[in-house]
């Protein structure tokens, strides 16, 4: 797993991350779709929970919430994108509803879900000038 940092913050850079981090990063990416505590985390890591998210943000760049939250827009954005509907997608990719998928798409990305698929629908490939929101936060 050697992912990079992109430009919007959504991914860590393991490689530089100690063991511990890693291995809490592993079980984020295997299980992010499920309820993840802190404590599980902070125990894979080998630290006490206020260390662990120390840490993490420190290592990773981002608290262990937000970067679960990135994996899960992330994910929510791909499931859209194979048309997926929007409650089955809001479920699939670990929120508790509909509208919790909205809140913290709207706060990581600055529109609602509905808008991106708006984005997506009227974007045409060939052209620049159509190039709006969607293009910006596709990944």
């Amino acid at each position: 797993m050697d992912m990079q940092r992109s430009p919007g913050g959504d991914e860590a850079a393991p490689g530089r991350a100690s063991p511990g981090i890693r291995l809490a990063l592993d079980h984020i990416e295997r299980n992010f779709t499920e309820s993840i505590y802190l404590d599980d985390l902070a125990a894979l890591a080998g630290l006490s929970v206020c260390r662990f998210v120390t840490v993490f943000r420190r290592q990773v760049g981002l608290t262990p919430h937000r970067f679960i939250c990135h994996r899960r827009i992330r994910y929510a954005k791909a499931l859209l994108r194979e048309g997926t509907p929007l409650a089955m997608v809001a479920m699939e990719a670990g929120f508790f509803d509909q509208s919790h998928l909205s809140r913290h798409f709207k706060n990581l990305c600055g529109i609602t879900p509905g808008r991106y698929l708006h984005e997506l629908r009227h974007q045409s490939p060939g052209d620049p000038g159509r190039r709006g929101y969607a293009s910006a936060i596709i990944a």
